[in-house]
This record gives structure tokens, C-alpha cells and sequence, in this order.
């Protein structure tokens, strides 16, 4: 009679082993001094592989049936794109010039790229590689964004502070909108209600209702012992509960931690030097972060609120995103 509860058991453990395998996510963080990709294990919080790309990769994302890594190889003017499953170079996008960030339309095809020295957003279908169009922005675009429902792509100018909303239906400028200093990055929230966006130089981070394109908040980060000058916001994520928005603060070696509703800020998290780009695994319950100064990537535990633990990359780690 045992016999068949040992066998059960054998089979338990083999499908807890499986499980565990499928629940495995893997880190990708662009190094823009090596010109590579490391690759994190998740499970293990170690750097399994290093990968070989374009000059000086910096922003990273994914496609989103996650098959596909899109790579922003600045000083190669190219955006390469990365078999997942293979981990090679499978196609090479005309990005324009400098692309340094840049977003994905919700139909997974149109990629909206932010073209620094050029002042424009180079508009790519990704299934074609045929440039659809090319919109004249303000100077030194860097920060993309598209909302969840598709109908806008919104750009960052860091030297004219504005925010440029494209409208996706004519991939023309609608409008554009005033805000502080030199801004780097933008983010939707989940509902598409809200657009957060972040002023490097200003040190400020300004949400936006979106229905009007009216700033509703604009907030300011105090951290004890930190000079005002270092505080200096760049990227920003928003937890998929709307619970949370996590903002990189540069310099200052902190990622801010906000509750998303009421706009408070409830803690600054200390990390590596100068924090860049921050990325959740796909279950939310860690946040990378990742540290170009001290070339290396924080691993955040977003339930308790605590640093687990930094991992070592390559130098000048710059983006980063998760796959299952």
C-alpha cells in the first residue's frame, strides 16, 4: 500500500522541480562600456551569461508575447533585435540616428524611437523594418511612451522640457506640454489615466491627467544627507496594482518608493551608485535597479520594501527588463 503514495510523492516533487523551472525569470541588463547584455538568473541572483551586442546598448524592451528583446545600440545607430529563445541577433532596425529610448505600440508592431541628435521620433514597423514616419520633436528627445489603448506615443525633450504628444492614428504632433528640467523618462499607468514623467535636472516628477494633458501633481524628493543637487529622477515604474510608483533618483543612489494614489512619498531605498533604470519580474514581487557608476544591479523585494541584495554586471549597466 505505500508503493502508490511514493510514487505520488516522486511525482509531487518532480512537478514542484517543473514548476519551479517555468517560474524561473531571467534579468537582461544592457552594459553601455562593454557593449554587452548580462544575463541574471533570478532564482539564483547570478550572471549566467554575457552577450555580445551593438555600441553603447542602453534602452531595452520587450516584445509582448516576450519572444522578442528590442536593443537600442546607441553609437551603432541601429535598434538590434534578439531571439530570447536562441539569445542571437536576428534583425537589424533602421532606428535613426542615436536611438536611445524608445516604446512599443500595443500591436506589437509599431516602435516608436526617440532619435537624441536629431531632434525627431522615428516611427518603425517591426515585422517590415520600413521607417512609417519621422516627427519632428523638441531638442535632445529621449524618453518614449505609448498608452495601454494605443492612441498616443509621448515623447521627452531634455533641452526643450517638454513632453510631445503624437497622435499614433496620423503619427503626428498633437500637442506638447511644459515641464521641469531637463526630463528623461515617462511612464503610463495601468489604466492609461495617468502619465508620469521624470525631470533629471529639475528634480522633479510631474503626473499628468491625460484625458487634458493638465499636470494634477508635481513632486519633490528630500533625502537626509543628500545634497538637493544629486537628487536627480530618471526612471520610473508603476506597479500593476496601482499601488506603488518607484522612481530612480541618479546620483543620489536611492530609488523613491510613492504611493501611486495619494502621490506621498513613503521611503527612499538606498541602492548602487548613480541608479538609472528600474524593471519588476513579471510576478511584481522584485524590482531591479539597475547602477551604472558602480556597475552593478539591486534587487528589490517589493512586499517588504528592503534591498535583498546588488549584483555585479558589466560597466555602466544602463537598462534592464525581465523575462518569465
Amino acid at each position: 500500500m505505500r508503493r502508490p503514495l511514493l510514487c505520488r510523492s516522486a511525482l509531487c516533487a518532480a512537478l514542484l522541480l517543473a514548476a519551479g523551472h517555468a517560474m524561473a525569470a531571467t534579468a537582461w541588463v544592457s552594459n553601455e562600456k562593454d557593449n554587452s547584455l548580462s544575463l541574471i538568473d533570478m532564482q539564483t541572483l547570478e550572471v549566467t551569461e554575457t552577450l555580445p551586442v551593438g555600441q553603447r546598448p542602453r534602452g531595452l524592451l520587450l516584445s509582448h508575447d516576450n519572444k522578442l528583446l528590442y536593443i537600442c545600440a546607441s553609437d551603432s545607430d541601429r535598434v538590434q533585435v534578439l531571439d530570447v529563445a536562441t539569445r542571437k541577433i536576428v534583425k537589424e532596425l533602421p532606428s535613426g540616428k542615436d536611438p536611445e529610448q524608445f516604446a512599443l505600440h500595443p500591436n506589437n508592431r509599431w516602435l516608436y524611437v526617440s532619435n537624441e541628435d536629431d531632434a525627431l521620433v522615428t516611427v518603425i514597423d517591426t515585422e517590415t523594418a520600413k521607417v512609417l514616419g519621422q516627427i519632428n520633436v523638441g531638442v535632445e528627445p529621449e524618453g518614449m511612451a505609448v498608452s495601454p489603448d494605443g492612441k498616443w506615443a509621448v515623447n521627452t525633450s531634455e533641452t526643450t522640457n517638454m513632453l510631445h504628444w503624437i497622435d499614433t492614428s496620423t503619427q503626428t504632433l498633437a500637442d506638447s506640454t511644459l515641464v521641469d528640467q531637463r526630463p528623461r523618462f515617462v511612464e503610463f499607468n495601468q489604466d492609461g489615466s495617468r502619465l508620469w514623467a521624470s525631470a533629471e535636472i529639475g528634480g522633479t516628477v510631474t503626473i499628468l491627467d491625460v484625458a487634458t494633458r493638465q499636470v494634477l501633481k508635481t513632486l519633490n524628493f528630500k533625502i537626509k544627507g543628500v545634497h538637493p543637487d544629486k537628487v536627480q529622477p530618471v526612471g520610473i515604474k508603476l506597479s500593476a496594482d496601482g499601488k506603488y510608483a518607484f522612481v530612480a533618483l541618479g546620483p543620489a543612489n536611492h530609488v523613491a518608493v510613492i504611493d501611486a494614489k495619494t502621490y506621498e512619498i513613503l521611503d527612499y531605498l538606498l541602492v548602487g551608485r548613480r541608479v538609472w533604470q528600474l524593471a519588476f519580474t513579471p510576478d511584481q514581487s522584485q524590482l531591479l535597479a539597475t547602477n551604472g557608476v558602480s556597475g552593478d544591479v539591486s534587487v528589490i523585494d517589493v512586499n517588504s520594501l528592503k534591498v535583498l541584495k546588488s549584483v555585479k554586471v558589466g560597466r555602466y549597466p544602463w537598462g534592464v527588463v525581465v523575462t518569465p
